[in-house]
């Protein structure tokens, strides 16, 4: 079995309030990470899921670790991680290019 179809058959198991990254919020407070940046992880740890971005971002979001790098990441350097996040969120996943001429960000 593929590791997405694994990972999709434990996330329709879950209830409400209960998914991996409700879990991983609580733990990522617990840990100290602020209230405010545990939102923002899990908000784009779920959009990695959701959204199916590249494996690779799907693991940078917390679902090869269950979300430890991504703790250890807001605890060290709460400023990249918010900074990592909010563009990932912005960009969901990196989807677009620079427009080099006007220094936006263009979604596909």
């Amino acid at each position: 079995m593929k590791e997405t179809t694994l990972l999709t058959e434990r996330i329709l198991a879950c209830t409400y309030g209960n998914y991996p990254w409700d879990e991983w919020k609580e733990t990522a407070i617990k840990k100290g990470v602020t209230e405010q940046l545990a939102t923002l992880g899990r908000e784009t740890m779920r959009e990695a899921y959701q959204h199916g971005w590249s494996d690779q971002l799907k693991s940078l979001c917390g679902w090869a670790d269950n979300g430890k790098r991504m703790i250890a990441l807001a605890l060290r350097s709460p400023e990249k991680a918010k900074r990592r996040w909010q563009k990932l969120m912005d960009t969901d996943g990196l989807r677009g290019e620079w427009n080099l001429k006007t220094g936006q960000w263009r979604s596909w």
